[in-house]
């Protein structure tokens, strides 16, 4: 399968020194991509990559730059999501991706090989994905749960439960 957004970089085209590729997705994919995230649309999805041989495999750095609008987990009102994440991979060959590879940086994430070319597209894409808020609340959330009779997280739970408590010990004074 092709991803909604593909933009992939062959790796026998990767030279000795470091590659900066800039992409930015056009209308269709961007509506294809909301609809595989459940957004209510995609304004702006771009990346720009940095991309180079290292020992162990191919390493990609850059950002990834959103605008979105999701909806409110609670009242499905839309939301504006704004999403500027930095982006730092290691692309190593299937055998190697379970053994120890020496890295430079912290937090960089190995991901298998595969195909011999990377997807920045995918990378921009899954990026994206995960920057965003799972159960985005907008500014009515919290009222819609208290019309349909859900405690807040400050009511329920022990702490709410010594709270009534407490109430009701300072009724009886």
């Amino acid at each position: 399968m092709t991803p909604e957004f593909s933009h992939p970089v062959r790796i026998d085209m990767i030279g000795e020194g470091a590659r900066t590729e800039t992409i930015a997705a056009d209308e269709t994919q961007r509506a294809a991509l909301a609809r595989r995230f459940n957004l209510i649309g995609i304004k702006r999805l771009e990346g720009s990559f940095t991309v180079q041989r290292v020992a162990g495999g191919i390493a990609v750095s850059g950002k990834v730059q959103a605008e979105a609008t999701q909806r409110c987990s609670i009242t499905d009102e839309p939301l504006p999501a704004r999403i500027a994440e930095t982006v730092d991979l290691r692309f190593v060959e299937d055998s190697a991706a379970g053994e120890e590879v020496e890295l430079d940086n912290d937090g960089i994430d190995v991901l298998p090989l595969e195909g011999g070319a990377i997807d920045l597209g995918e990378v921009a894409a899954e990026t994206l994905a995960l920057a965003l808020d799972p159960f985005p609340r907008g500014p009515n959330a919290e009222a819609a749960l208290r019309e349909a009779g859900i405690l807040g997280e400050d009511e329920a739970g022990p702490f709410g439960a010594l709270a009534g408590l407490k109430d009701k010990l300072a009724g009886k004074k």
